[in-house]
């Protein structure tokens, strides 16, 4: 989700359309939108949460025939790393407390690791250089953007309170993407609602223009008219934080099989994290 996630926090950075005159000032909004552009990441990397995740694969006519739901605590992940899944949930089945402790032993020896290998100045200087380039690259993608949609703003529009500026992006014909991220983006277009108050996402429906395969189409497929989703909540009146991701994909079993699949993911529960905040969400409401 990626690709998605930067198409659409750089949603106003591209020359907007002619628009009513109601509508706010292009150059002032967008100004404003941009110093708010951070990925969901970033976003979440302060926060401890609960992901529930739903998978289904589905039969010809897309019906479901098979259903897996995995709940998980989510903690920060370390400096460069992954955020910390605990698997609490299957199926509807809690996770034996052996189980859970073994994931966080193993837990405990990745951050040991982690520990022993940024003790050097070396080391931690390699890790800076590291996130440097993952900061370019996210740069260089954001740069893409601008050369590959183009943005029409169109109209006010209000979603569960908020008012929202409603916009499309149409990738540009005959515009040659620079990177990676750039190549998938222009395999789609979006319609996506921005907090005016805000300058901040709140829902986004993404839909394929054409085919898209991952790994030369042995690996996983995303076929024409696809549609993903992607929404936000204001959490503690202060930050826009995921909400729910939906999305639908193809994919293939040892090169051979091919399965349809279905996915939401769904975060609630968002607490602030602290090195002296509880690691259990078991005093939490359901």
């Amino acid at each position: 989700m990626r690709p998605i996630a930067l198409a659409l926090l750089v949603l106003f950075l591209a020359t907007p359309a002619a628009q009513d005159w109601t509508l706010p000032d292009y150059e002032t909004f967008a100004a404003r939108v941009r110093t708010h552009l951070a990925t969901d990441e970033e976003r979440q990397s302060g926060y401890m949460f609960i992901e529930r995740r739903t998978e289904q694969k589905l039969d010809g006519s897309g019906r479901p025939k098979d259903v897996s739901v995995k709940v998980f605590e989510v903690y920060p992940g370390l400096p460069g790393e992954d955020r910390y899944r605990r698997l609490i949930e299957e199926d509807g089945k809690p996770v034996p407390q052996r189980k859970l402790a073994q994931q966080d032993r193993e837990r405990q020896k990745e951050v040991e690791s982690y520990t022993r290998r940024v003790s050097t100045s070396a080391e931690r200087q390699k890790e800076m250089r590291q996130r440097e380039k993952e900061r370019q690259q996210y740069s260089a993608a954001v740069d893409d953007l601008f050369r590959i949609y183009d943005i029409q703003i169109v109209r006010r529009e209000s979603i569960e309170g908020h008012v929202t500026i409603f916009a499309t992006l149409m990738p540009k014909q005959g515009v040659k993407p620079q990177t990676d991220d750039g190549k998938v983006m222009r395999h789609f277009k979006a319609r996506a609602w921005i907090s005016e108050s805000d300058y901040e996402l709140v829902r986004v429906e993404i839909e394929a223009i054409d085919d898209l395969a991952f790994g030369l189409g042995l690996l996983a497929r995303v076929h024409k008219g696809t549609i993903a989703t992607y929404q936000r909540l204001k959490v503690n009146n202060e930050i826009w934080l995921p909400e729910q991701v939906t999305w639908t994909a193809s994919a293939r079993v040892l090169l051979l099989k091919r399965l349809r699949l279905r996915g939401v993911a769904e975060f609630s529960g968002y607490r602030k994290f602290a090195v002296d905040t509880s690691t259990t969400y078991t005093s939490l409401p359901p």
